[in-house]
């Protein structure tokens, strides 16, 4: 029987391997996101290898958009099996008592709030249908704070703490619940973090060899094909000469 995966943040990085990975293991694959361009490019690239994908654009800060989205599905199309939360930035690397409360309400509407908002509209129907999982894409931030991490380190530190909690309230059902936390990738993640800064975003992956998108997708996919009986509950991914969020050797 065909399975569908609903992948948020599906634009680029993280979430765009991992549009790529369940796509080639026979999944129907719903990306969405913000940018449509991208959206359409990658719904082209995945439909011309044999997979079937919808897409959905919207923000997942916009809890009214992301209902009208996934209200949007039919009923073939909104059985989602596996739901991957991966959409998330970071912004800015200031000190707390100087840092941007606008960066930080993105991040915590982002990171937090739409997490929490695709989780409420998609696992009831996996609980009624008595199968799904879900998979946050959290992060080594979530395990403790660095220097000038602070409001993005708290918001992978509560997925944690939601993931944790919703893999609890799901214990007396078939749903699964997994956090994969990865270290160093190197994705557009530093480029959004410094606003566009190239330059400065390079410098984070210099003297070592960083994650990739894929690798993540590669640890995301293991877990989705885990048995029944097992639950992947946490994965902690760095690169080989990473050992903590804050612990890094450059060669």
């Amino acid at each position: 029987m065909e399975k569908t995966v609903l992948i948020t943040g599906a634009t680029s990085g993280i979430g765009e391997a991992c549009a790529r990975k369940f796509a080639e293991g026979g999944y129907n694959v719903i990306i969405t996101g913000r940018r449509a361009g991208r959206l359409e490019s990658l719904r082209a690239e995945l439909e011309k290898a044999g997979a079937r994908v919808r897409t959905l654009q919207f923000d997942v800060r916009d809890a009214e958009a992301a209902s009208a989205a996934v209200g949007s599905l039919s009923e073939e199309w909104s059985r989602i099996d596996v739901l991957v939360n991966n959409a998330g930035l970071a912004l800015g690397l200031d000190k707390e008592y100087e840092g941007s409360q606008e960066d930080w309400n993105i991040m915590i509407d982002t990171n937090i709030k739409g997490l929490l908002t695709m989780t409420r509209l998609i696992v009831p129907g996996m609980v009624e249908r008595g199968s799904g999982h879900v998979i946050n894409i959290g992060s080594v931030a979530g395990d403790a704070a660095y220097a000038c991490g602070n409001v993005y380190c708290a918001t992978k530190a509560a997925v944690k703490a939601i993931t944790d909690g919703l893999r609890i309230d799901l214990a007396d059902t078939p749903v699964r619940v997994t956090n994969i936390k990865p270290g160093l990738v190197e994705t557009e993640f530093s480029r959004v973090r410094f606003h566009g800064d190239n330059e400065r975003a390079d410098n984070v992956y210099k003297g070592i060899k960083p994650l990739t998108g894929a690798d993540i997708a590669d640890v995301v996919y293991y877990a989705a094909s885990a048995p029944g009986h097992v639950q992947i509950a946490e994965v902690l991914v760095l690169a080989t000469h990473q050992a903590s969020g804050s612990v890094i050797v450059r060669k």
